[in-house]
């Protein structure tokens, strides 16, 4: 797994200038996290530690007034993950993250990663460029939501994270796209009879 999180690190920066002996310390520092299909890697109210995910995937959701699961973000490797509220402020998230797969990554608390970014400056323009492609991310999708009809947020769906179909309940889907089950089956069918 050690190399995997080492070619994401490489691959997030390009030329990134630290050795691989480097790396590896900074890996030995975290610890290996594995977690089973349906296990929680954040629950609501509990304060977010942080994770480089390298196999498997989650979902992230809240609830809406009416108490509704409201799905907010499916995620898929290599990617950060972690509530950035919660982390930073070191208060309870509002979210919770349920792996949909068997999940493999590395782990770390705010104190463990705080201690790599003072120990090791270049981890940090690791970070700096996490949390940039994590924001560029999330507005795209606000963005999304808000100029793109149902049919064409189910169609960048489909292109960009065809394998969310294969391993996220419909309503889920549905829930992500901000619409109904009903209008997602339509969709659905609509796309399929094209």
């Amino acid at each position: 797994m050690k190399a995997s999180f080492s070619q994401f690190v490489k691959s997030a920066i390009p030329n990134f200038p630290v050795s691989d002996e480097g790396l590896n310390t900074i890996i030995d520092s975290l610890e290996e996290f594995e977690l089973e299909k349906g296990e929680y890697f954040l629950k609501q109210g509990k304060i977010s530690g942080s994770m480089i995910l390298l196999e498997g995937h989650f979902r992230c959701y809240t609830f809406n007034e009416n108490g509704d699961e409201v799905t907010t973000a499916f995620y898929g490797p290599p990617r950060l993950i972690f509530d950035v509220a919660s982390f930073f402020q070191q208060k309870p998230s509002l979210e919770n993250i349920i792996a949909l797969t068997k999940i493999k990554g590395y782990y770390g608390n705010y104190q463990t990663v705080d201690k790599i970014f003072h120990e090791y400056p270049l981890w940090r323009e690791f970070g700096r460029a996490m949390l940039a492609k994590e924001y560029i991310l999330f507005k795209d999708r606000t963005m999304r939501l808000i100029n793109l009809s149902a049919e064409e947020r189910y169609a960048h769906l489909m292109q960009t994270e065809p394998e969310i179909f294969q391993i996220a309940q419909l309503r889920h889907i549905a829930s992500y796209l901000n619409i109904t089950d009903t209008s997602l089956s339509r969709i659905r069918r609509d796309f399929g009879s094209k």
